[in-house]
């Protein structure tokens, strides 16, 4: 679907890049669970945003701006150590209730909660939408995973 949009110009891009910055800035004023925001290597349209949790210490998760969409990702946790049927079902159900927003297995198996928000629907609210939706998600779920992928260290 995603695919299916046009491509944004560098000149679109380059105005969404600057509109992306003010909004970030803007979310950390706002949020004080906002640690710090750094931006990735020169020449790169990405953003990392560092969220103090409760349940899980920190939660990073790294905006890249592309041709037609915004990717968004957060690492939540390694792979499990044990129950891994009841460890993944566990995930597939909590997709249910994320919106724009899904766990997904990545490198070396570590589970991960990633979207993406096509440019034509990025704006300030999207921004503070799925950045709280992330930090939200990580926090209620993180905990309920943990004890299931990794019983014996709590028993």
């Amino acid at each position: 679907m995603i695919d299916d949009l046009p491509p944004a110009s560098e000149e679109e891009l380059d105005r969404l890049e600057a509109a992306v910055d003010g909004w970030l800035r803007t979310f950390q004023v706002e949020h004080d669970v906002v640690a710090a925001i750094d931006r990735g290597e020169t020449g790169e349209r990405r953003w990392y945003v560092r969220m103090v949790g409760e349940e899980k210490d920190f939660t990073t998760v790294w905006l890249t701006l592309k041709q037609r969409a915004l990717h968004v990702e957060t690492y939540v946790m390694p792979a499990p150590e044990e129950n891994h049927a009841v460890f993944y079902e566990h995930l597939l159900r909590r997709n249910r209730q994320t919106r724009m927003l899904w766990f997904t297995i990545g490198d070396e198996d570590a589970v991960f909660l990633v979207g993406q928000v096509p440019l034509v629907l990025l704006d300030e609210p999207t921004i503070d939408r799925i950045l709280g939706s992330m930090y939200l998600y990580v926090e209620q779920f993180f905990r309920p995973a943990l004890r299931i992928g990794f019983a014996s260290r709590f028993a």
